[in-house]
């Protein structure tokens, strides 16, 4: 999957090796525990999925420039805002095989961290004079927090039927996709029309990237043994959701009672696997993922034919074809 998203990255190479550059340089506090910080998150940054968005869309719509940086620079800063933020609210000591901030340096510092990283963004966007990408980003980020608290909310008693779940992801998972879009287009073009259809796009990509993330919790692809970590924290997926709403009521109260008391208990979980399955509460999922996939490619192919088009194709598949 490596050499896939290297031939990805092709038409915006060297934008990436220069965003890079200039987002290391972005991160620099004078105070020395935060340069230290931030130096560690660098270092273990991910695939840069949500960069690779914002400059191939900025490139689909025009040329890239100055703005396009402070695109992905935004959206690449909210982004691990959010993930601090995200890995104190869920008590996660562990992101990506390493230690998470709050495991290294508590809760306390963890939240400064975000908080910095959130002004870190707002202040690169307004020194820049980028009022349409802050507001792009700056909806996104309150469409995370809603979605965060919608499915706080609903999951107390489990009862996320598929709108709600669909509400959830598209503020959770797809908002920020959507936004690396539109916020891309917007650097390049003012067309409303365009930016509207990018972050559609954004958003529909997002919903299968999440539908995604939903099968690996049942040990689909080349992931190894179902590993039901989504059921013992009693999150409600896709592939469960639609096996529940097949189930007869006293099936259905049997698997809410297991998640809800015995989650903790591996071959309760292993027997909600089971149940999902025999539900084809997977291939359901699968066929949702790859609709909205093919939903995104219908939008994408209104914009002019051109290599970086090719590549977000390209992307789009990577999203739903990723075996972690």
């Amino acid at each position: 999957m490596g050499k896939d998203l290297d031939k990805i990255k092709r038409p915006i190479t060297a934008e990436l090796a220069a965003f890079e550059k200039r987002f290391r340089e972005t991160m620099r506090s004078k105070v020395a525990l935060m340069d230290r910080i931030t130096y560690y998150i660098v270092k273990r940054k991910g695939k840069q999925l949500r960069p690779m968005f914002v400059f191939l869309s900025a490139k689909v719509c025009g040329e890239i420039n100055d703005n396009s940086y402070v695109a992905a620079s935004l959206i690449e800063l909210i982004h691990t805002a959010s993930l601090v933020h995200d890995d104190v609210v869920d008590e996660s000591y562990e992101r990506r095989g390493f230690f998470s901030i709050n495991a290294l340096w508590k809760n306390k510092i963890a939240v400064l961290v975000g908080d910095f990283f959130f002004a870190k963004g707002l202040l690169i966007a307004l020194r820049h004079k980028q009022y349409r990408i802050l507001e792009i980003i700056s909806n996104a980020a309150q469409a995370l927090s809603e979605g965060e608290l919608l499915q706080i909310e609903k999951a107390r008693r489990l009862d996320i039927d598929e709108s709600i779940y669909f509400d959830v992801i598209r503020q959770k998972t797809a908002s920020l996709i959507a936004a690396s879009c539109m916020a891309g287009a917007a650097s390049t073009t003012q067309d409303e029309e365009t930016l509207e259809l990018m972050h559609d796009f954004g958003e529909k990509i997002g919903i299968a990237f999440q539908i995604k993330d939903d099968l690996f919790d049942f040990g689909v692809e080349d992931i190894g043994k179902p590993r039901g970590i989504d059921i013992k924290e009693k999150k409600m997926t896709l592939p469960l959701i639609h096996a529940l709403s097949q189930a007869n009521t006293t099936e259905r109260r049997r698997i809410i009672r297991i998640i809800k008391k015995q989650s903790d208990k591996p071959e309760k979980v292993a027997e909600v696997i089971r149940f999902v399955y025999e539900s084809e509460g997977l291939s359901y999922a699968e066929a949702a993922m790859l609709r909205y996939r093919d939903e995104a490619f219908a939008l994408l192919r209104k914009m002019p034919e051109s290599e970086s088009r090719d590549s977000l194709e390209a992307l789009v598949n990577y999203v739903v074809e990723r075996k972690y």
